[in-house]
């Protein structure tokens, strides 16, 4: 580097960190300003005691909040249509997110949506589209993640397929950026195993990337740094035992770190995991760790020494070859598919994935130019295995 860069950084919101701190829910939905909050989470949550917790929380403290989970797995415009509805025929005054990805993403955008009055793809993240919302639409947001890997409880933005061209759409705004955020490790012990692995690997991803990315910002890559640690040691322990509230907390420490990180860029991991995940609903942390050896070696000339000091400060042996090495066997072990056929993708829509995969907006992120055939071969190995 010949010269001083000139950049933009940010770094995120209020953070109460702790077993037990959702106790505190109420209070935090105060501080945020909300009198009638609508909580938004997916199906699934909606169901469990824990939600029910949340409102009896809040109730004891004269906050009547509403529930909202008409949520995808991988959220869709429709469901970001229904929940602005519901918003508004509540008369709610902020929004409460829980869950993981898609609760959180989903609450982000209604909060985001509810005030604004045009379409939601004119607030994708392209250039300073963000300028043309109101910022005085944008209703506060509460995030309460209940599993650790997305990190988009600390996330300006949310990710949204547009149902009519089966396309993940990834829309910006600083105000999206949650008020205030639980992280309680408790909410964490009843995901089920494969959902522990899938997020963390989410999680490992996001600060490999990260740290990988060619872009300028030293505190987002020592970030990713001690993030990607935390998941390499951890995310082992929570998925052979669920209720290990330590190594759980560490996970929900590397899911914030590794979305903190990830603004200084992300690559061909995701680049490649958006179009599987929006052609094939598969589920986005566990596309991740399949593409994710596939894309470490293609990047092998830009990031070994980057790789190699990182194996050296987790104590991994053998450098880049033996940090490989060592993300196959974990790989192994947590039951991560080893090819994208394990997910149930197959090659009928090859050609549109590296398509789709070239102008995903974390693309440009990659060390290496992520070219249509870069794009297809990386796509072929990871369906036929060969590495």
């Amino acid at each position: 580097m010949t010269t001083v860069p000139s950049v933009n950084w940010s770094y995120p919101t209020a953070v109460r960190f702790g077993a037990g701190r959702i106790k505190e829910l109420a209070a935090v939905v105060k501080l945020a300003g909300m009198k009638r909050p609508l909580l938004v989470t997916d199906p699934g949550l909606a169901k469990l005691p824990m939600t029910a917790a949340m409102l009896d929380l809040l109730k004891a403290d004269g906050i009547e909040a509403a529930v909202f989970s008409d949520v995808k797995p991988n959220p869709v415009d429709s469901n970001i249509s229904a929940g602005v509805a519901a918003y508004k025929a509540g008369g709610h005054d902020g929004v409460i997110a829980v869950g993981g990805g898609s609760g959180l993403d989903a609450g982000k955008l209604i909060a985001f949506m509810s005030g604004q009055t045009r379409p939601i793809w004119d607030f994708e993240d392209i250039g300073d589209w963000y300028t043309r919302a109101d910022p005085a639409g944008i209703a506060p947001i509460v995030a309460v993640p209940t599993t650790a890997g997305t990190g988009s409880e600390v996330g300006r933005a949310g990710v949204v397929t547009n149902e009519e061209t089966h396309t993940k759409k990834v829309i910006f705004h600083p105000k999206m950026l949650p008020a205030y955020v639980i992280c309680d490790p408790e909410l964490t012990t009843g995901m089920p195993r494969m959902i522990t692995v899938g997020t963390g690997m989410d999680a490992l991803a996001h600060c490999l990337e990260a740290l990988c990315s060619p872009f300028y910002h030293p505190m987002s890559e020592g970030i990713a740094v001690e993030g990607a640690r935390l998941a390499l040691e951890n995310l082992p322990r929570v998925a052979a035992n669920g209720q290990d509230l330590v190594a759980r907390g560490h996970m929900m420490s590397a899911g914030a770190m590794g979305a903190v990180a990830f603004q200084k860029g992300l690559g061909a991991i995701h680049a490649l995991s958006h179009p599987v995940g929006a052609l094939y609903d598969t589920h986005h942390g566990m596309t991740n760790a399949v593409f994710m050896p596939y894309v470490l070696k293609f990047n092998r000339s830009a990031i070994e020494a980057k790789i190699e000091r990182l194996a050296g400060f987790c104590g991994i042996k053998g450098g880049f070859d033996g940090f490989l090495e060592h993300i196959l066997k974990m790989r192994a072990d947590l039951g991560v598919p080893h090819t994208i056929g394990g997910l149930g993708v197959d090659d009928a829509k090859r050609d549109l994935i590296a398509d789709m995969a070239i102008v995903d907006p974390t693309a440009g992120g990659n060390p290496v130019e992520l070219t249509r055939d870069a794009a297809l071969a990386i796509f072929d190995a990871a369906l036929s295995g060969e590495l």
